[in-house]
């Protein structure tokens, strides 16, 4: 398609060229950046990205823990998902699970000083990646209209499902 045009027998206004062109441009350059930032932190840290962000979520916490539930949420990630990678995590000394400090019910993640000093080392490389591949490319105003984008993305889509809260 060509131009935005609606097609009544599927009720649907279809992209036109400059905004497909804009969508397409979205969807490589996010994998190709999620790639980039992925591979970075594996082969100079032995970290995948989604393992980063687990400590990044931990080390946001001033106890450094948080329950499972809560640590899905905030990464978007199913809760199966943050198991397996949490078990990767603990397995290589970075985090602990423990019994939730306020109630004794839950599990919760926490984590170790080891995990701390491989996070304090990965996020080098990881802003140091951001801002090369994304943050320096664009101008400020750019930049600032892409993050209110994707905050009203956000909060389009929590609303619409709100067992999620990734904030």
């Amino acid at each position: 398609m060509t131009q935005a045009t609606s097609n009544p027998d599927t009720d649907v206004t279809w992209l036109d060229a400059p905004q497909q062109h804009a969508w397409r441009a979205y969807l490589v350059g996010t994998t190709l950046l999620m790639d980039r930032l992925d591979r970075e932190l594996r082969d100079n840290h032995d970290l995948s990205l989604p393992e980063y962000e687990i400590l990044v979520r931990l080390s946001e916490n001033a106890s450094g823990r948080l329950r499972m539930a809560t640590l899905a949420d905030s990464v978007s990630h199913s809760r199966s998902r943050v198991t397996h990678t949490v078990t990767r995590l603990e397995r290589a000394g970075l985090v602990v699970r423990d019994a939730c400090l306020s109630d004794g019910r839950g599990v919760e993640a926490a984590l170790t000083p080891a995990g701390r000093r491989v996070l304090e080392e990965a996020a080098v490389t990881h802003v140091r990646g951001v801002r090369a591949f994304l943050v320096d490319l664009a101008d400020e105003d750019d930049f600032a209209a892409v993050g209110r984008v994707f905050d009203r993305v956000t909060d389009n889509l929590v609303c619409s499902n709100p067992a999620v809260d990734i904030r």
